[in-house]
């Protein structure tokens, strides 16, 4: 089909209790972008235009009860601020594609049902995006809508990188690595090459670190292994949740602590990490700012896995020209990003205090044997590239 010059894109990526959001036009340009947070609680509402200046909004509900009313305002917004630019399509970040979807699709009844299925897979993230797709076909029953998952940049991977050592039907039946946080590693992928120059298509180890944290080791700018696996939960020790762990551990919650499945699931997903080890919170700004032993403790555990995993992804790629470092801590935690490098120094990276203290975006000497960088992500600009694309 043709797409109207006209028109917009509206990118959603949803959560239990926020929505951030994207309108752009369809060469990726965006016109606004913000969230609306607190939703059930206390509504909060962020707009900027496309400079990044902030709007106030004349649009304030009294209150806003679930994830229908923080859409209907979105539709609302896109047609009071932009009249005559037509919406041609949703696209939505969704965590978990399984194994049937290895790159972005048109929404349709039977691609919902698989995603059902996956929502064991990623409980956090998962039940949102569904629901937000549901909710805005029956608002806007008419509007195309666009999936675009967090696991298709991975699915190019050896196969052997993503086999876990279990019985071969499971295997079959999709018990393997699938890894995530694929639409941030895409958009990097993209926008390495004018920061890094030739060192973007060599061994490069991108730090996708927030609340949700992984790493990705990438050669030409392809998913080489990732260290989050069949689900996202895996790898690294993230903001509430334990990252990699001995598998006996649950068997021992279950057997030995009585736990329950869902008790299991509660700690490792919503009371570890950062937030479990420190017992003060799981935002890293808070514990960078606490003198008390345990906040260190917990964000040296955190550097610590991220060095142990940097190391096994290095012996993947064969050798490592670059580390990029983005998303929520990456980019804006110069304390982590230094204890990081410093931790690399032993393989002839030379840190360059003063420019990691500016934010980069190159972190180290011009004679360092592996560079430095923060490169911003942008998911959503990757949305709308994968949502236009499939409009034609």
């Amino acid at each position: 089909m043709g797409v109207d010059p006209n028109g917009i894109v509206l990118t959603i990526n949803a959560g239990s209790s926020s929505v951030k959001f994207r309108i752009a036009d369809i060469a990726g340009r965006t016109l606004f972008d913000g969230m609306i947070g607190g939703i059930g609680v206390r509504p909060e509402f962020k707009l900027r235009d496309g400079t990044g200046a902030a709007i106030p909004l004349d649009l304030r509900p009294d209150q806003m009860d679930e994830q229908e009313d923080a859409l209907d305002l979105l539709l609302q917004i896109s047609a009071e601020r932009l009249p005559g630019r037509p919406i041609l399509a949703v696209g939505h970040r969704v965590v978990h594609g399984g194994i049937d979807f290895d790159r972005s699709v048109l929404i349709a009844p039977d691609v919902i049902g698989k995603l059902r299925a996956l929502v064991p897979l990623a409980p956090l993230h998962q039940p949102h995006n569904l629901a937000a797709i549901e909710v805005l076909a029956r608002l806007r029953p008419d509007l195309p809508q666009v999936a675009c998952f967090d696991t298709a940049f991975h699915v190019g991977q050896n196969r052997l990188a993503r086999l876990f050592g279990l019985p071969r039907d499971l295997i079959d039946e999709g018990v393997i690595r699938y890894g995530f946080h694929g639409l941030s590693y895409q958009a990097i992928a993209q926008r390495m090459p004018p920061i890094m120059g030739d060192l973007a298509d060599g061994k490069v180890i991108v730090a996708h670190l927030g609340n949700g944290s992984s790493l990705c080791a990438m050669a030409g700018r392809k998913s080489v292994a990732t260290t989050m696996g069949f689900t996202a939960l895996d790898g690294l020790m993230m903001g509430t949740r334990a990252g990699a762990i001995d598998p006996g551990i649950v068997l021992y919650l279950l057997d030995q602590k009585g736990c329950s499945v869902t008790q299991v699931t509660d700690i490792l997903y919503k009371k570890s990490g950062l937030l479990g080890v420190s017992g003060i919170s799981s935002d890293m700004r808070d514990l960078l700012a606490s003198d008390a032993p345990e906040a260190g403790e917990a964000v040296a555990l955190f550097v610590h896995r991220i060095l142990r995993e940097i190391g096994s992804l290095t012996m993947v790629l064969g050798g490592l020209d670059a580390v990029v470092f983005t998303a929520g801590i990456g980019e804006n935690a110069a304390p982590i990003r230094a204890m990081v490098l410093d931790g690399l120094r032993f393989m002839g990276l030379v840190p360059d205090v003063a420019a990691n203290a500016a934010g980069g975006p190159r972190l180290t000497a011009p004679d360092s044997a592996i560079a430095g960088f923060v490169v911003p992500t942008d998911e959503e600009a990757v949305i709308v590239q994968e949502t236009v694309a499939l409009l034609g």
